[in-house]
């Protein structure tokens, strides 16, 4: 969720990103809305609105007539249920790539190596979070994911399972920023090592020239040296690193829980008439003022509007 590709891959990536999310996997029953003017321009100054889209023509109907449908969709909830606790095992079963490069990474208590950051744990999900190393701010779609980590963390250890953000931007900028949005779990600087090149999460400039990148299993345009991803890691009695599972673009997206919770509303993710999806969402200190990133726009869509 992806993070950045879930906002502006929309306009640069086609197939890896639509509209909807997890709620297409859901019936959907038509309505129409009345929808606010659609702008090909972002908004990235002035305070944020909440959306004022409305629902008209829903269909209403008798208790026992809203009982019946509500089953008809829980059978098809069920089998979803099963279909990706399935899918779950599947994934589990994927064989491993052992990490053969010592990579060490710079961390508010030193360096550390990716063995280090297991913190005793067997079990490792690395975050990919976009953040340039000439950046002045993380990415806005990563910083809403992030905002979903710090409670989830003590349960993961009880599963065995550390957490770490990686990031290329030097230690500096990631302590500064990680101190603005409040946020406690783990975030190291990959600055100067190529882990995030070789899990797939940034390209060189090299690669950006060719004018496609590997980028989630598959060779696509990319506006962006940074991309975000989850990759996970496995770590046995012998000190033996392996690489496990990466997922990038939507892939990530399951995590954002947010999404989960406006997935069961009427309206909805509501993103259909923004210029790409997620162009509402903001760093969270941000939503009064509607600023949006750093006026370089090291992850803005072509057309947005600078701030001045």
């Amino acid at each position: 969720m992806c993070p950045f590709c879930l906002t502006t891959m929309g306009l640069f990536v086609a197939g890896v990103v639509s509209t909807g999310g997890v709620a297409a996997l859901a019936v959907r029953v038509s309505r129409k809305r009345t929808k606010p003017e659609k702008s090909s321009r972002i908004q990235v100054k002035g305070e944020m609105k909440m959306t004022t889209s409305t629902i008209e023509n829903a269909k209403i109907v008798s208790r026992d007539e809203w009982l019946a449908a509500r089953k008809k969709l829980l059978a098809k909830e069920k089998r979803l249920t099963r279909e990706r606790d399935a899918l779950a095992a599947e994934r589990r079963q994927l064989p491993w790539v052992k990490v053969e490069k010592n990579y060490v990474f710079d961390s508010t208590d030193g360096k550390k190596t990716l063995a280090d950051l297991f913190d005793g744990r067997s079990q490792l999900v690395v975050y990919h979070f976009m953040f340039g190393p000439d950046w002045n701010e993380g990415c806005p779609s990563c910083s809403f994911n992030m905002d979903h980590t710090d409670g989830a963390l003590v349960h993961l250890a009880q599963r065995d399972v550390s957490f770490t953000a990686v990031s290329r931007a030097p230690l500096s900028k990631i302590d500064a920023f990680k101190k603005r949005m409040g946020w406690r779990f783990a975030w190291v600087s990959s600055y100067g090592t190529d882990f995030n090149s070789a899990y797939r999460a940034s390209f060189t400039e090299d690669e950006i020239a060719q004018g496609k990148v590997a980028y989630n299993f598959d060779l696509v345009e990319f506006p962006s040296a940074e991309a975000p991803g989850i990759s996970v890691f496995y770590k046995d009695n012998n000190g033996n690193i392996f690489h496990t599972y990466s997922a990038y673009a939507r892939g990530t997206e399951n995590v954002v829980n947010t999404y989960n919770y406006l997935d069961l509303v009427p309206k909805g993710r509501d993103e259909d008439e923004l210029p790409f999806p997620m162009a509402w969402v903001r760093h969270r200190d941000r939503y009064a003022s509607g600023y949006l990133a750093d006026t370089n726009r090291p992850y803005w869509p072509a057309d947005a509007v600078p701030v001045r």
